[in-house]
């Protein structure tokens, strides 16, 4: 059956700051050009979630009267405190003169990321872009050049809809179509899986690091009137992710309205298979320094999503025939700073330039290598390499010392530090056998401050039609229960912070894995964490999965 085709100049996979920085720009270069985004959420914005402290560098760019044009940039920084969580009751405050220089806020606005991106996608549209929300990029489409004797990108094909669990077709079904461009970009976010296929045929992170994550858990509340602080930053490290000697933090952010954005972000590093990242982030907000601003309040919203904070040297070739990678489809976030919306988007805008500068003379699915030394040469390429060892240095000699050094590093040396580090292991090969493990005893939710994972899928608006294909795909069904299960107590029941991978044993002592894939919240720690790298996550049926308000 031959599908249904449409053709565009530039073809954007992704609604994501990233995404539409690059349409926008696209469009303000050149009003001749056509360009489509397509977006798998619901809505824009459905599957954007962030702290989010937002530096405006790219935006200002961008939009240098966005102020007028009315972006969602509300609220801005008045003040930070950052804390040392030394136990579960106390806390060091750290003294301004100590504060790490990447976490000082001063200009920066906290946003809620999926309204900046409907705003965004607002303004794409007035310039002429087309964005499709409700549309997965399933497939990429790959066409051989006789010339080069290799494939080049030429477009995707959007996921079928309409299919059973099975695989056969209902009488809804409808046949995913082709889109096609001279250049596509892809920017799905942290693990695209349209991006981890291309990384491998390519072979775009020859030569660098493994790219290194962590899980970020965040919650909205609602907070008692006198109990909120417009424009407060609060971050913190320690417990009580250190009692397992692994790396994390919090936030508390204070939005407008009343409304707090708390978050945990738990690396996963981690290498106690006992650990999980929700019960981290639940067991956190105990501390009397987040706990002060709960009691009275109400949580309305939840969400989790994996960030790619490998850095520099974990960042991949960012070109391919016929197309780009880029955001945190790539790994552009600032880890030092906990913000990668501003690098996003300005990877976006150059990738914008040296489209429009190839489609005007003639170009097409070739590769732009411009887009390297144009990368090499911006701003962007200084915030990454000023934080490089952040991350490194603090997975190799842990968190106080590993933290002074970085420190050392930017606070003193301005990024100059003589060495770079490296971190060659994988985030999913660093886990320990349960034999070696000690059990972490997490409190039972209290349904006022701390709550249960479905309750918080509940909160999360995550709707995915029941009967169609399970987007988890194993490589190998045995894995789970015969490796997974007798080597590490399959961790997949706690990483996963909807509750997706359950552990059933029926009456005969018999396990099986059952997979909840509808609680799924597309966070893709699944596919990044599992031990045996045995979870492929793929994009389900479009529409389908959390629908974040304004997370």
């Amino acid at each position: 059956m031959t599908r249904e085709s449409l053709e565009f100049d530039v073809l954007i996979i992704g609604a994501g700051p990233a995404g539409l920085a690059t349409a926008c720009k696209i469009r303000q270069l050149s009003t001749e050009l056509s360009v489509c985004v397509l977006e798998k959420g619901s809505e824009v914005g459905a599957h954007i979630l962030s702290g989010a402290v937002m530096q405006p560098t790219a935006m200002n760019e961008l939009f240098p009267n966005w102020k007028e044009l009315g972006a969602p940039l509300n609220i801005p920084v008045v003040d930070d405190e950052i804390y040392y969580f030394t136990s579960q009751e106390k806390a060091i405050k750290f003294p301004k003169a100590f504060e790490p220089i990447t976490l000082k806020n001063h200009g920066n606005y906290i946003v809620s990321l999926g309204n900046v991106c409907r705003w965004l996608a607002q303004q794409a549209e007035d310039l002429g872009v087309d964005v499709y929300p409700g549309f997965a990029a399933a497939e990429i489409l790959y066409e051989y050049c006789d010339e080069k004797k290799s494939e080049h990108v030429i477009g995707i094909i959007t996921g079928d809809s309409g299919l059973d669990q099975h695989g056969d077709k209902k009488t809804s079904y409808m046949q995913g179509m082709e889109i096609k461009a001279k250049y596509t970009v892809f920017s799905e976010g942290c693990r695209g899986h349209l991006g981890k296929q291309l990384i491998k045929k390519y072979q775009l992170d020859a030569g660098k690091d493994p790219q290194h994550y962590g899980i970020g858990i965040k919650e909205l509340w609602e907070i008692d009137p006198s109990k909120h602080k417009e424009g407060l930053v609060i971050h913190t490290t320690g417990w009580p992710i250190a009692e397992t000697n692994a790396l994390g933090g919090g936030f508390c952010y204070h939005l407008e309205n009343n409304q707090v954005s708390l978050g945990y972000i738990t690396d996963l590093s981690y290498d106690n298979t006992y650990c999980s990242p929700f019960d981290e982030m639940q067991r956190w907000k105990l501390h009397p320094a987040i706990k002060r601003f709960l009691d009275g309040g109400k949580r309305i919203s939840y969400g989790a999503r994996a960030m790619a904070k490998g850095g520099l040297q974990s960042l991949p070739k960012m070109t391919f025939p016929g197309g780009l990678l880029i955001g945190c489809d790539a790994g552009t976030l600032n880890n030092a700073k906990i913000k990668g919306s501003h690098t996003a988007m300005k990877s976006g805008m150059l990738a914008a330039e040296v489209i429009v500068n190839a489609i005007t003379n003639q170009k097409q699915h070739t590769e732009i290598t411009e887009y390297t030394d144009r990368f090499k040469q911006s701003w962007i390429y200084d915030e990454l390499h000023y934080q490089r060892n952040f991350g490194p240095a603090r997975h190799k000699f842990g968190d106080i010392i590993g933290g002074a050094i970085a420190f050392l590093d930017m606070n003193i040396l301005a990024g100059n530090l003589p060495i770079t580090f490296n971190d060659k292991i994988a985030d999913h090969a660093l886990m320990r056998p349960k034999n070696q493990c000690k059990k972490i005893p997490y409190p039972k939710p209290d349904g006022v401050f701390t709550f249960s994972k479905l309750d918080s899928v509940f909160l999360s608006s995550t709707n995915h039609a029941e009967d169609q294909p399970c987007h988890l795909i194993l490589a190998d069904s045995n894995i789970p229960i015969k490796h997974n299960l007798e080597l590490f107590d399959e961790p997949a029941q706690r990483y996963c912070p909807a509750g997706v991978y359950e552990i059933i044993t029926d009456e005969k002592e018999v396990h099986s894995l059952q997979i909840n894939a509808q609680n799924c919240v597309h966070c893709k720690t699944c596919d990044i964490k599992d031990p045996s790298q045995n979870i492929t996550w793929l994009a389900p049926e479009g529409g389908g999965g959390p629908n974040y308000p304004n997370m």
